[in-house]
């Protein structure tokens, strides 16, 4: 019996690992393609001075809420400036990636974004920016939380920039709807809405949706499992934080009971 892991990939490789750290079988159908977006020719060009937005307010901070922007955004910073200026991330390990991509001055809230935005919103007293600057937001198409607006009503000046886009997965991977209608997969993770979904539709269209709802659905957070509700799912569960480990020990629990 296997552990079905749908969140996308580089991630799901860790989440793999970490399974089968545990003595779990592993199966993979990431349900969301990662895309990078092309920064503008002057973000990823600039390299010799301090770089300004169209309004002549110099860039001051950079912010990132995923390792997704991370992913998207380095490489195309190789030779920039914007390296040297404070970026703020949401956890360690995002904070982690910045540093060994050669980010100069990283900040992590070690937390949410809510922990993010109290870190970013005290940057001013701090002086790790002005409160003339604006704060470059790097950000995935798909926004759940309107971090700028937050900001915003802080007084600061944040401009959001699209750096990824994460597509949709129209089908189960075959290895998957033959283990789903072999009744071989015993719980399923979710991520994200949006995962949740993709799978949901996936394990229609492939005719398996009575055993892959029928099986344990483990979730990130209750807007996640409110999907796999929503489409049938009788054994849902949710993670006490929105933690990986966490998500782990609560596929534990629904496993044992």
């Amino acid at each position: 019996m296997a552990v079905l892991v749908t969140r996308p990939l580089p991630d799901t490789d860790r989440t793999a690992e970490a399974l089968r750290a545990r003595g779990f079988e592993v199966l993979l159908a990431p349900m969301l393609r990662f895309e990078p977006v092309p920064l503008p020719a002057d973000l990823g060009r600039e390299t010799d001075v301090e770089p300004d937005d169209e309004a002549g307010r110099a860039v001051g901070a950079l912010i990132v809420t995923s390792a997704n922007a991370l992913r998207a955004v380095a490489p195309q910073l190789e030779n920039s400036s914007l390296k040297r200026l404070p970026l703020f991330t949401v956890g360690a390990q995002t904070a982690a990636e910045a540093r060994a991509a050669g980010f100069a001055k990283v900040i992590s809230a070690d937390g949410d974004a809510g922990a993010l935005r109290e870190l970013v919103a005290g940057g001013v007293k701090k002086r790790i920016f002005r409160k003339r600057d604006t704060l470059l937001y790097f950000a995935g198409e798909d926004i759940s939380r309107d971090l700028a607006g937050e900001l915003a009503a802080r007084g600061l000046h944040v401009v959001t920039q699209t750096v990824y886009r994460m597509t949709q997965v129209t089908a189960l991977p075959p290895e998957v709807c033959d283990a789903f209608a072999a009744h071989g997969i015993e719980a399923v993770l979710h991520y994200s809405r949006r995962s949740a979904a993709a799978f949901v539709a996936a394990a229609r269209s492939g005719g398996v949706e009575i055993s892959a709802l029928a099986v344990p659905q483990c979730c990130m957070s209750a807007a996640v499992a409110d999907v796999l509700r929503e489409a049938g799912a009788a054994q849902v569960s949710v993670a006490a934080r929105p933690d990986e480990n966490e998500l782990l020990e609560g596929l534990s629990r629904a496993l044992r009971s």
